[in-house]
Parts: C-alpha cells; sequence; structure tokens
C-alpha cells in the first residue's frame, strides 16, 4: 500500500502488513487528476502544478499534517493503475482501508456554501459527491468523516450530519455512526446499494459490486477488465 508523505509530498512505500496512522481522502475525480508515475515524477508534477488534482493532494496533507499525521492515502496517487494485481488488490481492499484510516476527509468540490448558510442543506443534497457509488463505502467504513466545502473549509462532520446524510443517502444513521457492518442484515446492505446513490452513478450502476465490496464481508475476486476500467476513473 502506498502513502503520501505529508511533509515531503513524496510517495512513501509500499507497505506491507501493520499500517501506520493514515488520513484518507474522498473526493470525486476532475479531468486533471494525477496518476502515481506523475506523482512521482518531479518534472511531471511541476506540469501539474496549476491544477486542480495536485492541490487537492496538497490540501489533503496539510490537513492531515495539522492533525498529526505523517501518511494519506489519496487513491489517485497511491494506486498503481498500470498494474492489474495492484488495481485488483485496491478494489477488493478499498473498504478495508477506508475502515482502518485514522480519519478520512471529504472534499465536496462542487460545495460553495459554509455550513452557517440558510442554503447550507439544499446546496449539500445538489454535491455530485452523493451521486457515486464508492460513496457509499466511503462514508460507511471510516470512523470519522470530516466533510470540507469547495474553500477547504470544515463544514461538519458524519457525526453531526448524520440525519441528513442518511436522508440524502438512505443509509440508517446506526450504519453511519459506527455499528460493526456485521450487525447489519444483507438485505438491509444491499437495499443501500441499490439505493440512488449506486443506481445513478453511470460508471458502476451496471458493476454494483465495485461500490459494495466488504459491504457483503466478502472479497470479490479477480476483477473483470471493465470493473477495473469502473475502479480506475472513481468518479
Amino acid at each position: 500500500m502506498w502513502f503520501v508523505d505529508t511533509t515531503t509530498l513524496e510517495l512513501a512505500g509500499p507497505f506491507f502488513g501493520k499500517l501506520p496512522p493514515f488520513a484518507i481522502l474522498s473526493h470525486t475525480w476532475g479531468n486533471d487528476e494525477l496518476s502515481l508515475q506523475d506523482f512521482k515524477d518531479y518534472q511531471q508534477r511541476q506540469q501539474h502544478c496549476h491544477k486542480n488534482g495536485l492541490r487537492k493532494i496538497q490540501e489533503c496533507c496539510r490537513l492531515s499534517k495539522s492533525n498529526g499525521y505523517k501518511y494519506a492515502w489519496i487513491d489517485t496517487v497511491c494506486i498503481d493503475k498500470t498494474s492489474s494485481a495492484e488495481l485488483t488488490e485496491a478494489i477488493n481492499s478499498m473498504y478495508d482501508w477506508y475502515a482502518k484510516s485514522a480519519i478520512c476527509y471529504a472534499y465536496l468540490e462542487d460545495l460553495q456554501s459554509e455550513k452557517e448558510a440558510a442554503t447550507f442543506l439544499s446546496d449539500l443534497k445538489r454535491c455530485r459527491w452523493f451521486t457515486r457509488g464508492w460513496t457509499l463505502q466511503e462514508l460507511i467504513a471510516p470512523e470519522k468523516v470530516i466533510f470540507f466545502n469547495k474553500s477547504w473549509n470544515m463544514v461538519g462532520d458524519k457525526n453531526r450530519l448524520s440525519h441528513d446524510l442518511g436522508d440524502i443517502t438512505g443509509i440508517c444513521c446506526p450504519a453511519l455512526l459506527g455499528n460493526p457492518i456485521r450487525l447489519f442484515s444483507i438485505a438491509d446492505r444491499m437495499s443501500w446499494a441499490s439505493s440512488e446513490l449506486v443506481m445513478n452513478d453511470t460508471h458502476t450502476r451496471t458493476h454494483t459490486q465495485n461500490p459494495v465490496v466488504g459491504l457483503e464481508g466478502r472479497p470479490m475476486g479477480r476483477p473483470s477488465s471493465d470493473r477495473r476500467e469502473a475502479c480506475g476513473r472513481r468518479r
């Protein structure tokens, strides 16, 4: 497993076995994201210096370091998508990685409002982050999820927003608030996977195993090439 060193902004790893404490980023992908290869190559990275993809990495590392975490995991640059074996492991391990994170930063790049704004809840519901299947596990698995708006200002956390998040996603509050996933029936978990959160995601609605791996309590096995492609995009 690769990490980004939050002090040097260099790739660290790969790590095997016991993992160090780390922060993790949840976000929607744009057209200017860096790959692991871009990030490892200093000259390539400089070519991306004005792009939002690099700024997200920098901001995630800034937050992680300020909260005492030496490492951050960011899907765009911490998975070698040219390696089918590594991508397969990432798909099967994604839920577990989010669950093992010390903290998850959810960046809502299209949320303009601050938490005090009268339109905050209506603006929150319209965020693209809630239209992607991967949000399902990225919201449930981590113990701590903190939300940030476009300006990287904190607008709340999973606990305080649990009722609103439940209304938006259809996930019940006990699941959002950290009750072990094994306590929920398979029918409950599959109902979340059948919600608009997943079915409206054009990248995952025909390959819904990707975002629900981990919810079912079993690995998916070797994914097909179209599932690997869907994970590579991650929206």
